[in-house]
């Protein structure tokens, strides 16, 4: 429960929507949605002004395949080549993770470049001017599922506000070798008095264990050196926990008559929640460019909603960037990480596009 605007707040939500069915995942799911969303809301804008609204289907297949590649290939490229590039068919393995945002906008591009030339009475700009539009309530549904995913999250805040990400632990701790039917990270009520103030947070795992074929002796023996390993030894942990790793593991076991609880009590980093801060700047640009288009529709001049876009949504990256976490290691000790050496030329490429589309007249459709 949220007591204060600097409570913490322990995030580790199951990346499957629904438990024990982990072919659809909240990622997968709002991805989708981003899609289905955007193509309905294309439909209607395209009705509104006076076009065939069967074009929509066409143009979400471009769309469609335009992300999934485009978005791959950056990462790639932008992020890790020389991993890729050695072995060229781990590059299909787009359900391992890596996916870029520039790569996608890049691919988006020359998809509408290649819908547009072969769709007579639609510019180049004026798909593009449109699509933005549902481009950024795309990426805010993505964001949301980044963080449904528990990744690309932020920097320590270093103070007692923000998230705890320990879902990577409980799914490490669910695999040690003693019989873990269940493993639960949670905020503990009673270790207020250890919060100091510095972003190292109270978090307790709940560990339940089954009783078989070890004796309490035997299983306290395992969890002091088991978990204390997991905790203090895995990239993950640490990442996003403080367990100290020269004192002895803190936790109680308590019998429950047909298993065990093992309580363990560790520390974790309170972290930004950089998914929630995007998907919000991306919703308020959705909002402002569709208010644009219901107030002005075709008086809109080309150009100008792609530069808007472009300026809005790569200059906020550009900010937030400051507060996540460098996905690779080569961008460890650069001024700048990849994402905001990449966002500086759309942001400058939006701002000559709103330059020239503001020098010319609108032009009616």
């Amino acid at each position: 429960m949220v007591n204060s605007i600097l409570d913490y707040i322990v995030w580790s939500p199951n990346p499957a929507v629904f438990p024990g069915f982990e072919r659809l995942r909240w990622y997968s799911l709002l991805f989708a949605l981003g899609f289905i969303i955007s193509q309905q809301i294309m439909i209607y804008i395209f009705k509104k002004e006076n076009h065939n609204t069967a074009l929509v289907d066409k143009l979400t297949i471009y769309m469609v395949v335009a992300t999934i590649v485009g978005a791959r290939l950056g990462h790639v490229l932008f992020y890790e080549p020389d991993k890729y590039l050695s072995n060229p068919l781990d590059i299909l393995k787009v359900w391992e993770g890596g996916l870029a945002s520039h790569g996608a906008a890049i691919a988006i591009l020359i998809a509408l470049w290649l819908y547009a030339r072969k769709t007579p009475g639609q510019s180049y700009l004026w798909t593009v001017d449109r699509i933005v539009i549902v481009v950024a309530l795309t990426g805010c549904l993505i964001r949301f599922g980044n963080l449904m995913n528990s990744e690309i999250g932020g920097k320590a805040t270093e103070n007692d506000s923000g998230f705890v990400f320990a879902r990577d632990a409980e799914e490490t701790l669910a695999t040690l070798r003693i019989p873990v039917l269940d493993v639960n990270a949670y905020r503990p009520d009673n270790r207020q008095e250890e919060l100091s103030g510095n972003g190292i947070v109270p978090l307790n795992f709940d560990i339940e264990i089954a009783k078989g074929g070890y004796e309490e002796k035997d299983l306290r023996t395992a969890l002091e050196t088991d978990v204390k390993y997991v905790l203090t030894k895995f990239r993950s942990s640490q990442k996003y926990l403080a367990e100290a790793p020269d004192t002895p593991l803190n936790y109680t076991l308590h019998d429950r008559g047909d298993h065990y609880v093992a309580t363990i009590q560790t520390f974790g980093i309170a972290k930004h929640p950089t998914q929630i801060y995007e998907a919000i700047s991306y919703l308020l640009i959705f909002i402002g460019l569709y208010i644009g288009w219901v107030k002005y529709k075709n008086r809109i001049p080309e150009g100008l909603y792609l530069g808007i876009f472009l300026v809005a949504v790569f200059g906020m990256r550009f900010i937030w960037e400051f507060l996540k976490e460098n996905q690779v290691e080569f961008e460890e000790g650069l001024t700048l990480n990849m994402g905001q050496v990449l966002s500086i030329p759309a942001v400058l490429g939006g701002l000559a596009l709103i330059i020239l589309a503001m020098r010319q007249k609108p032009t009616e459709h």
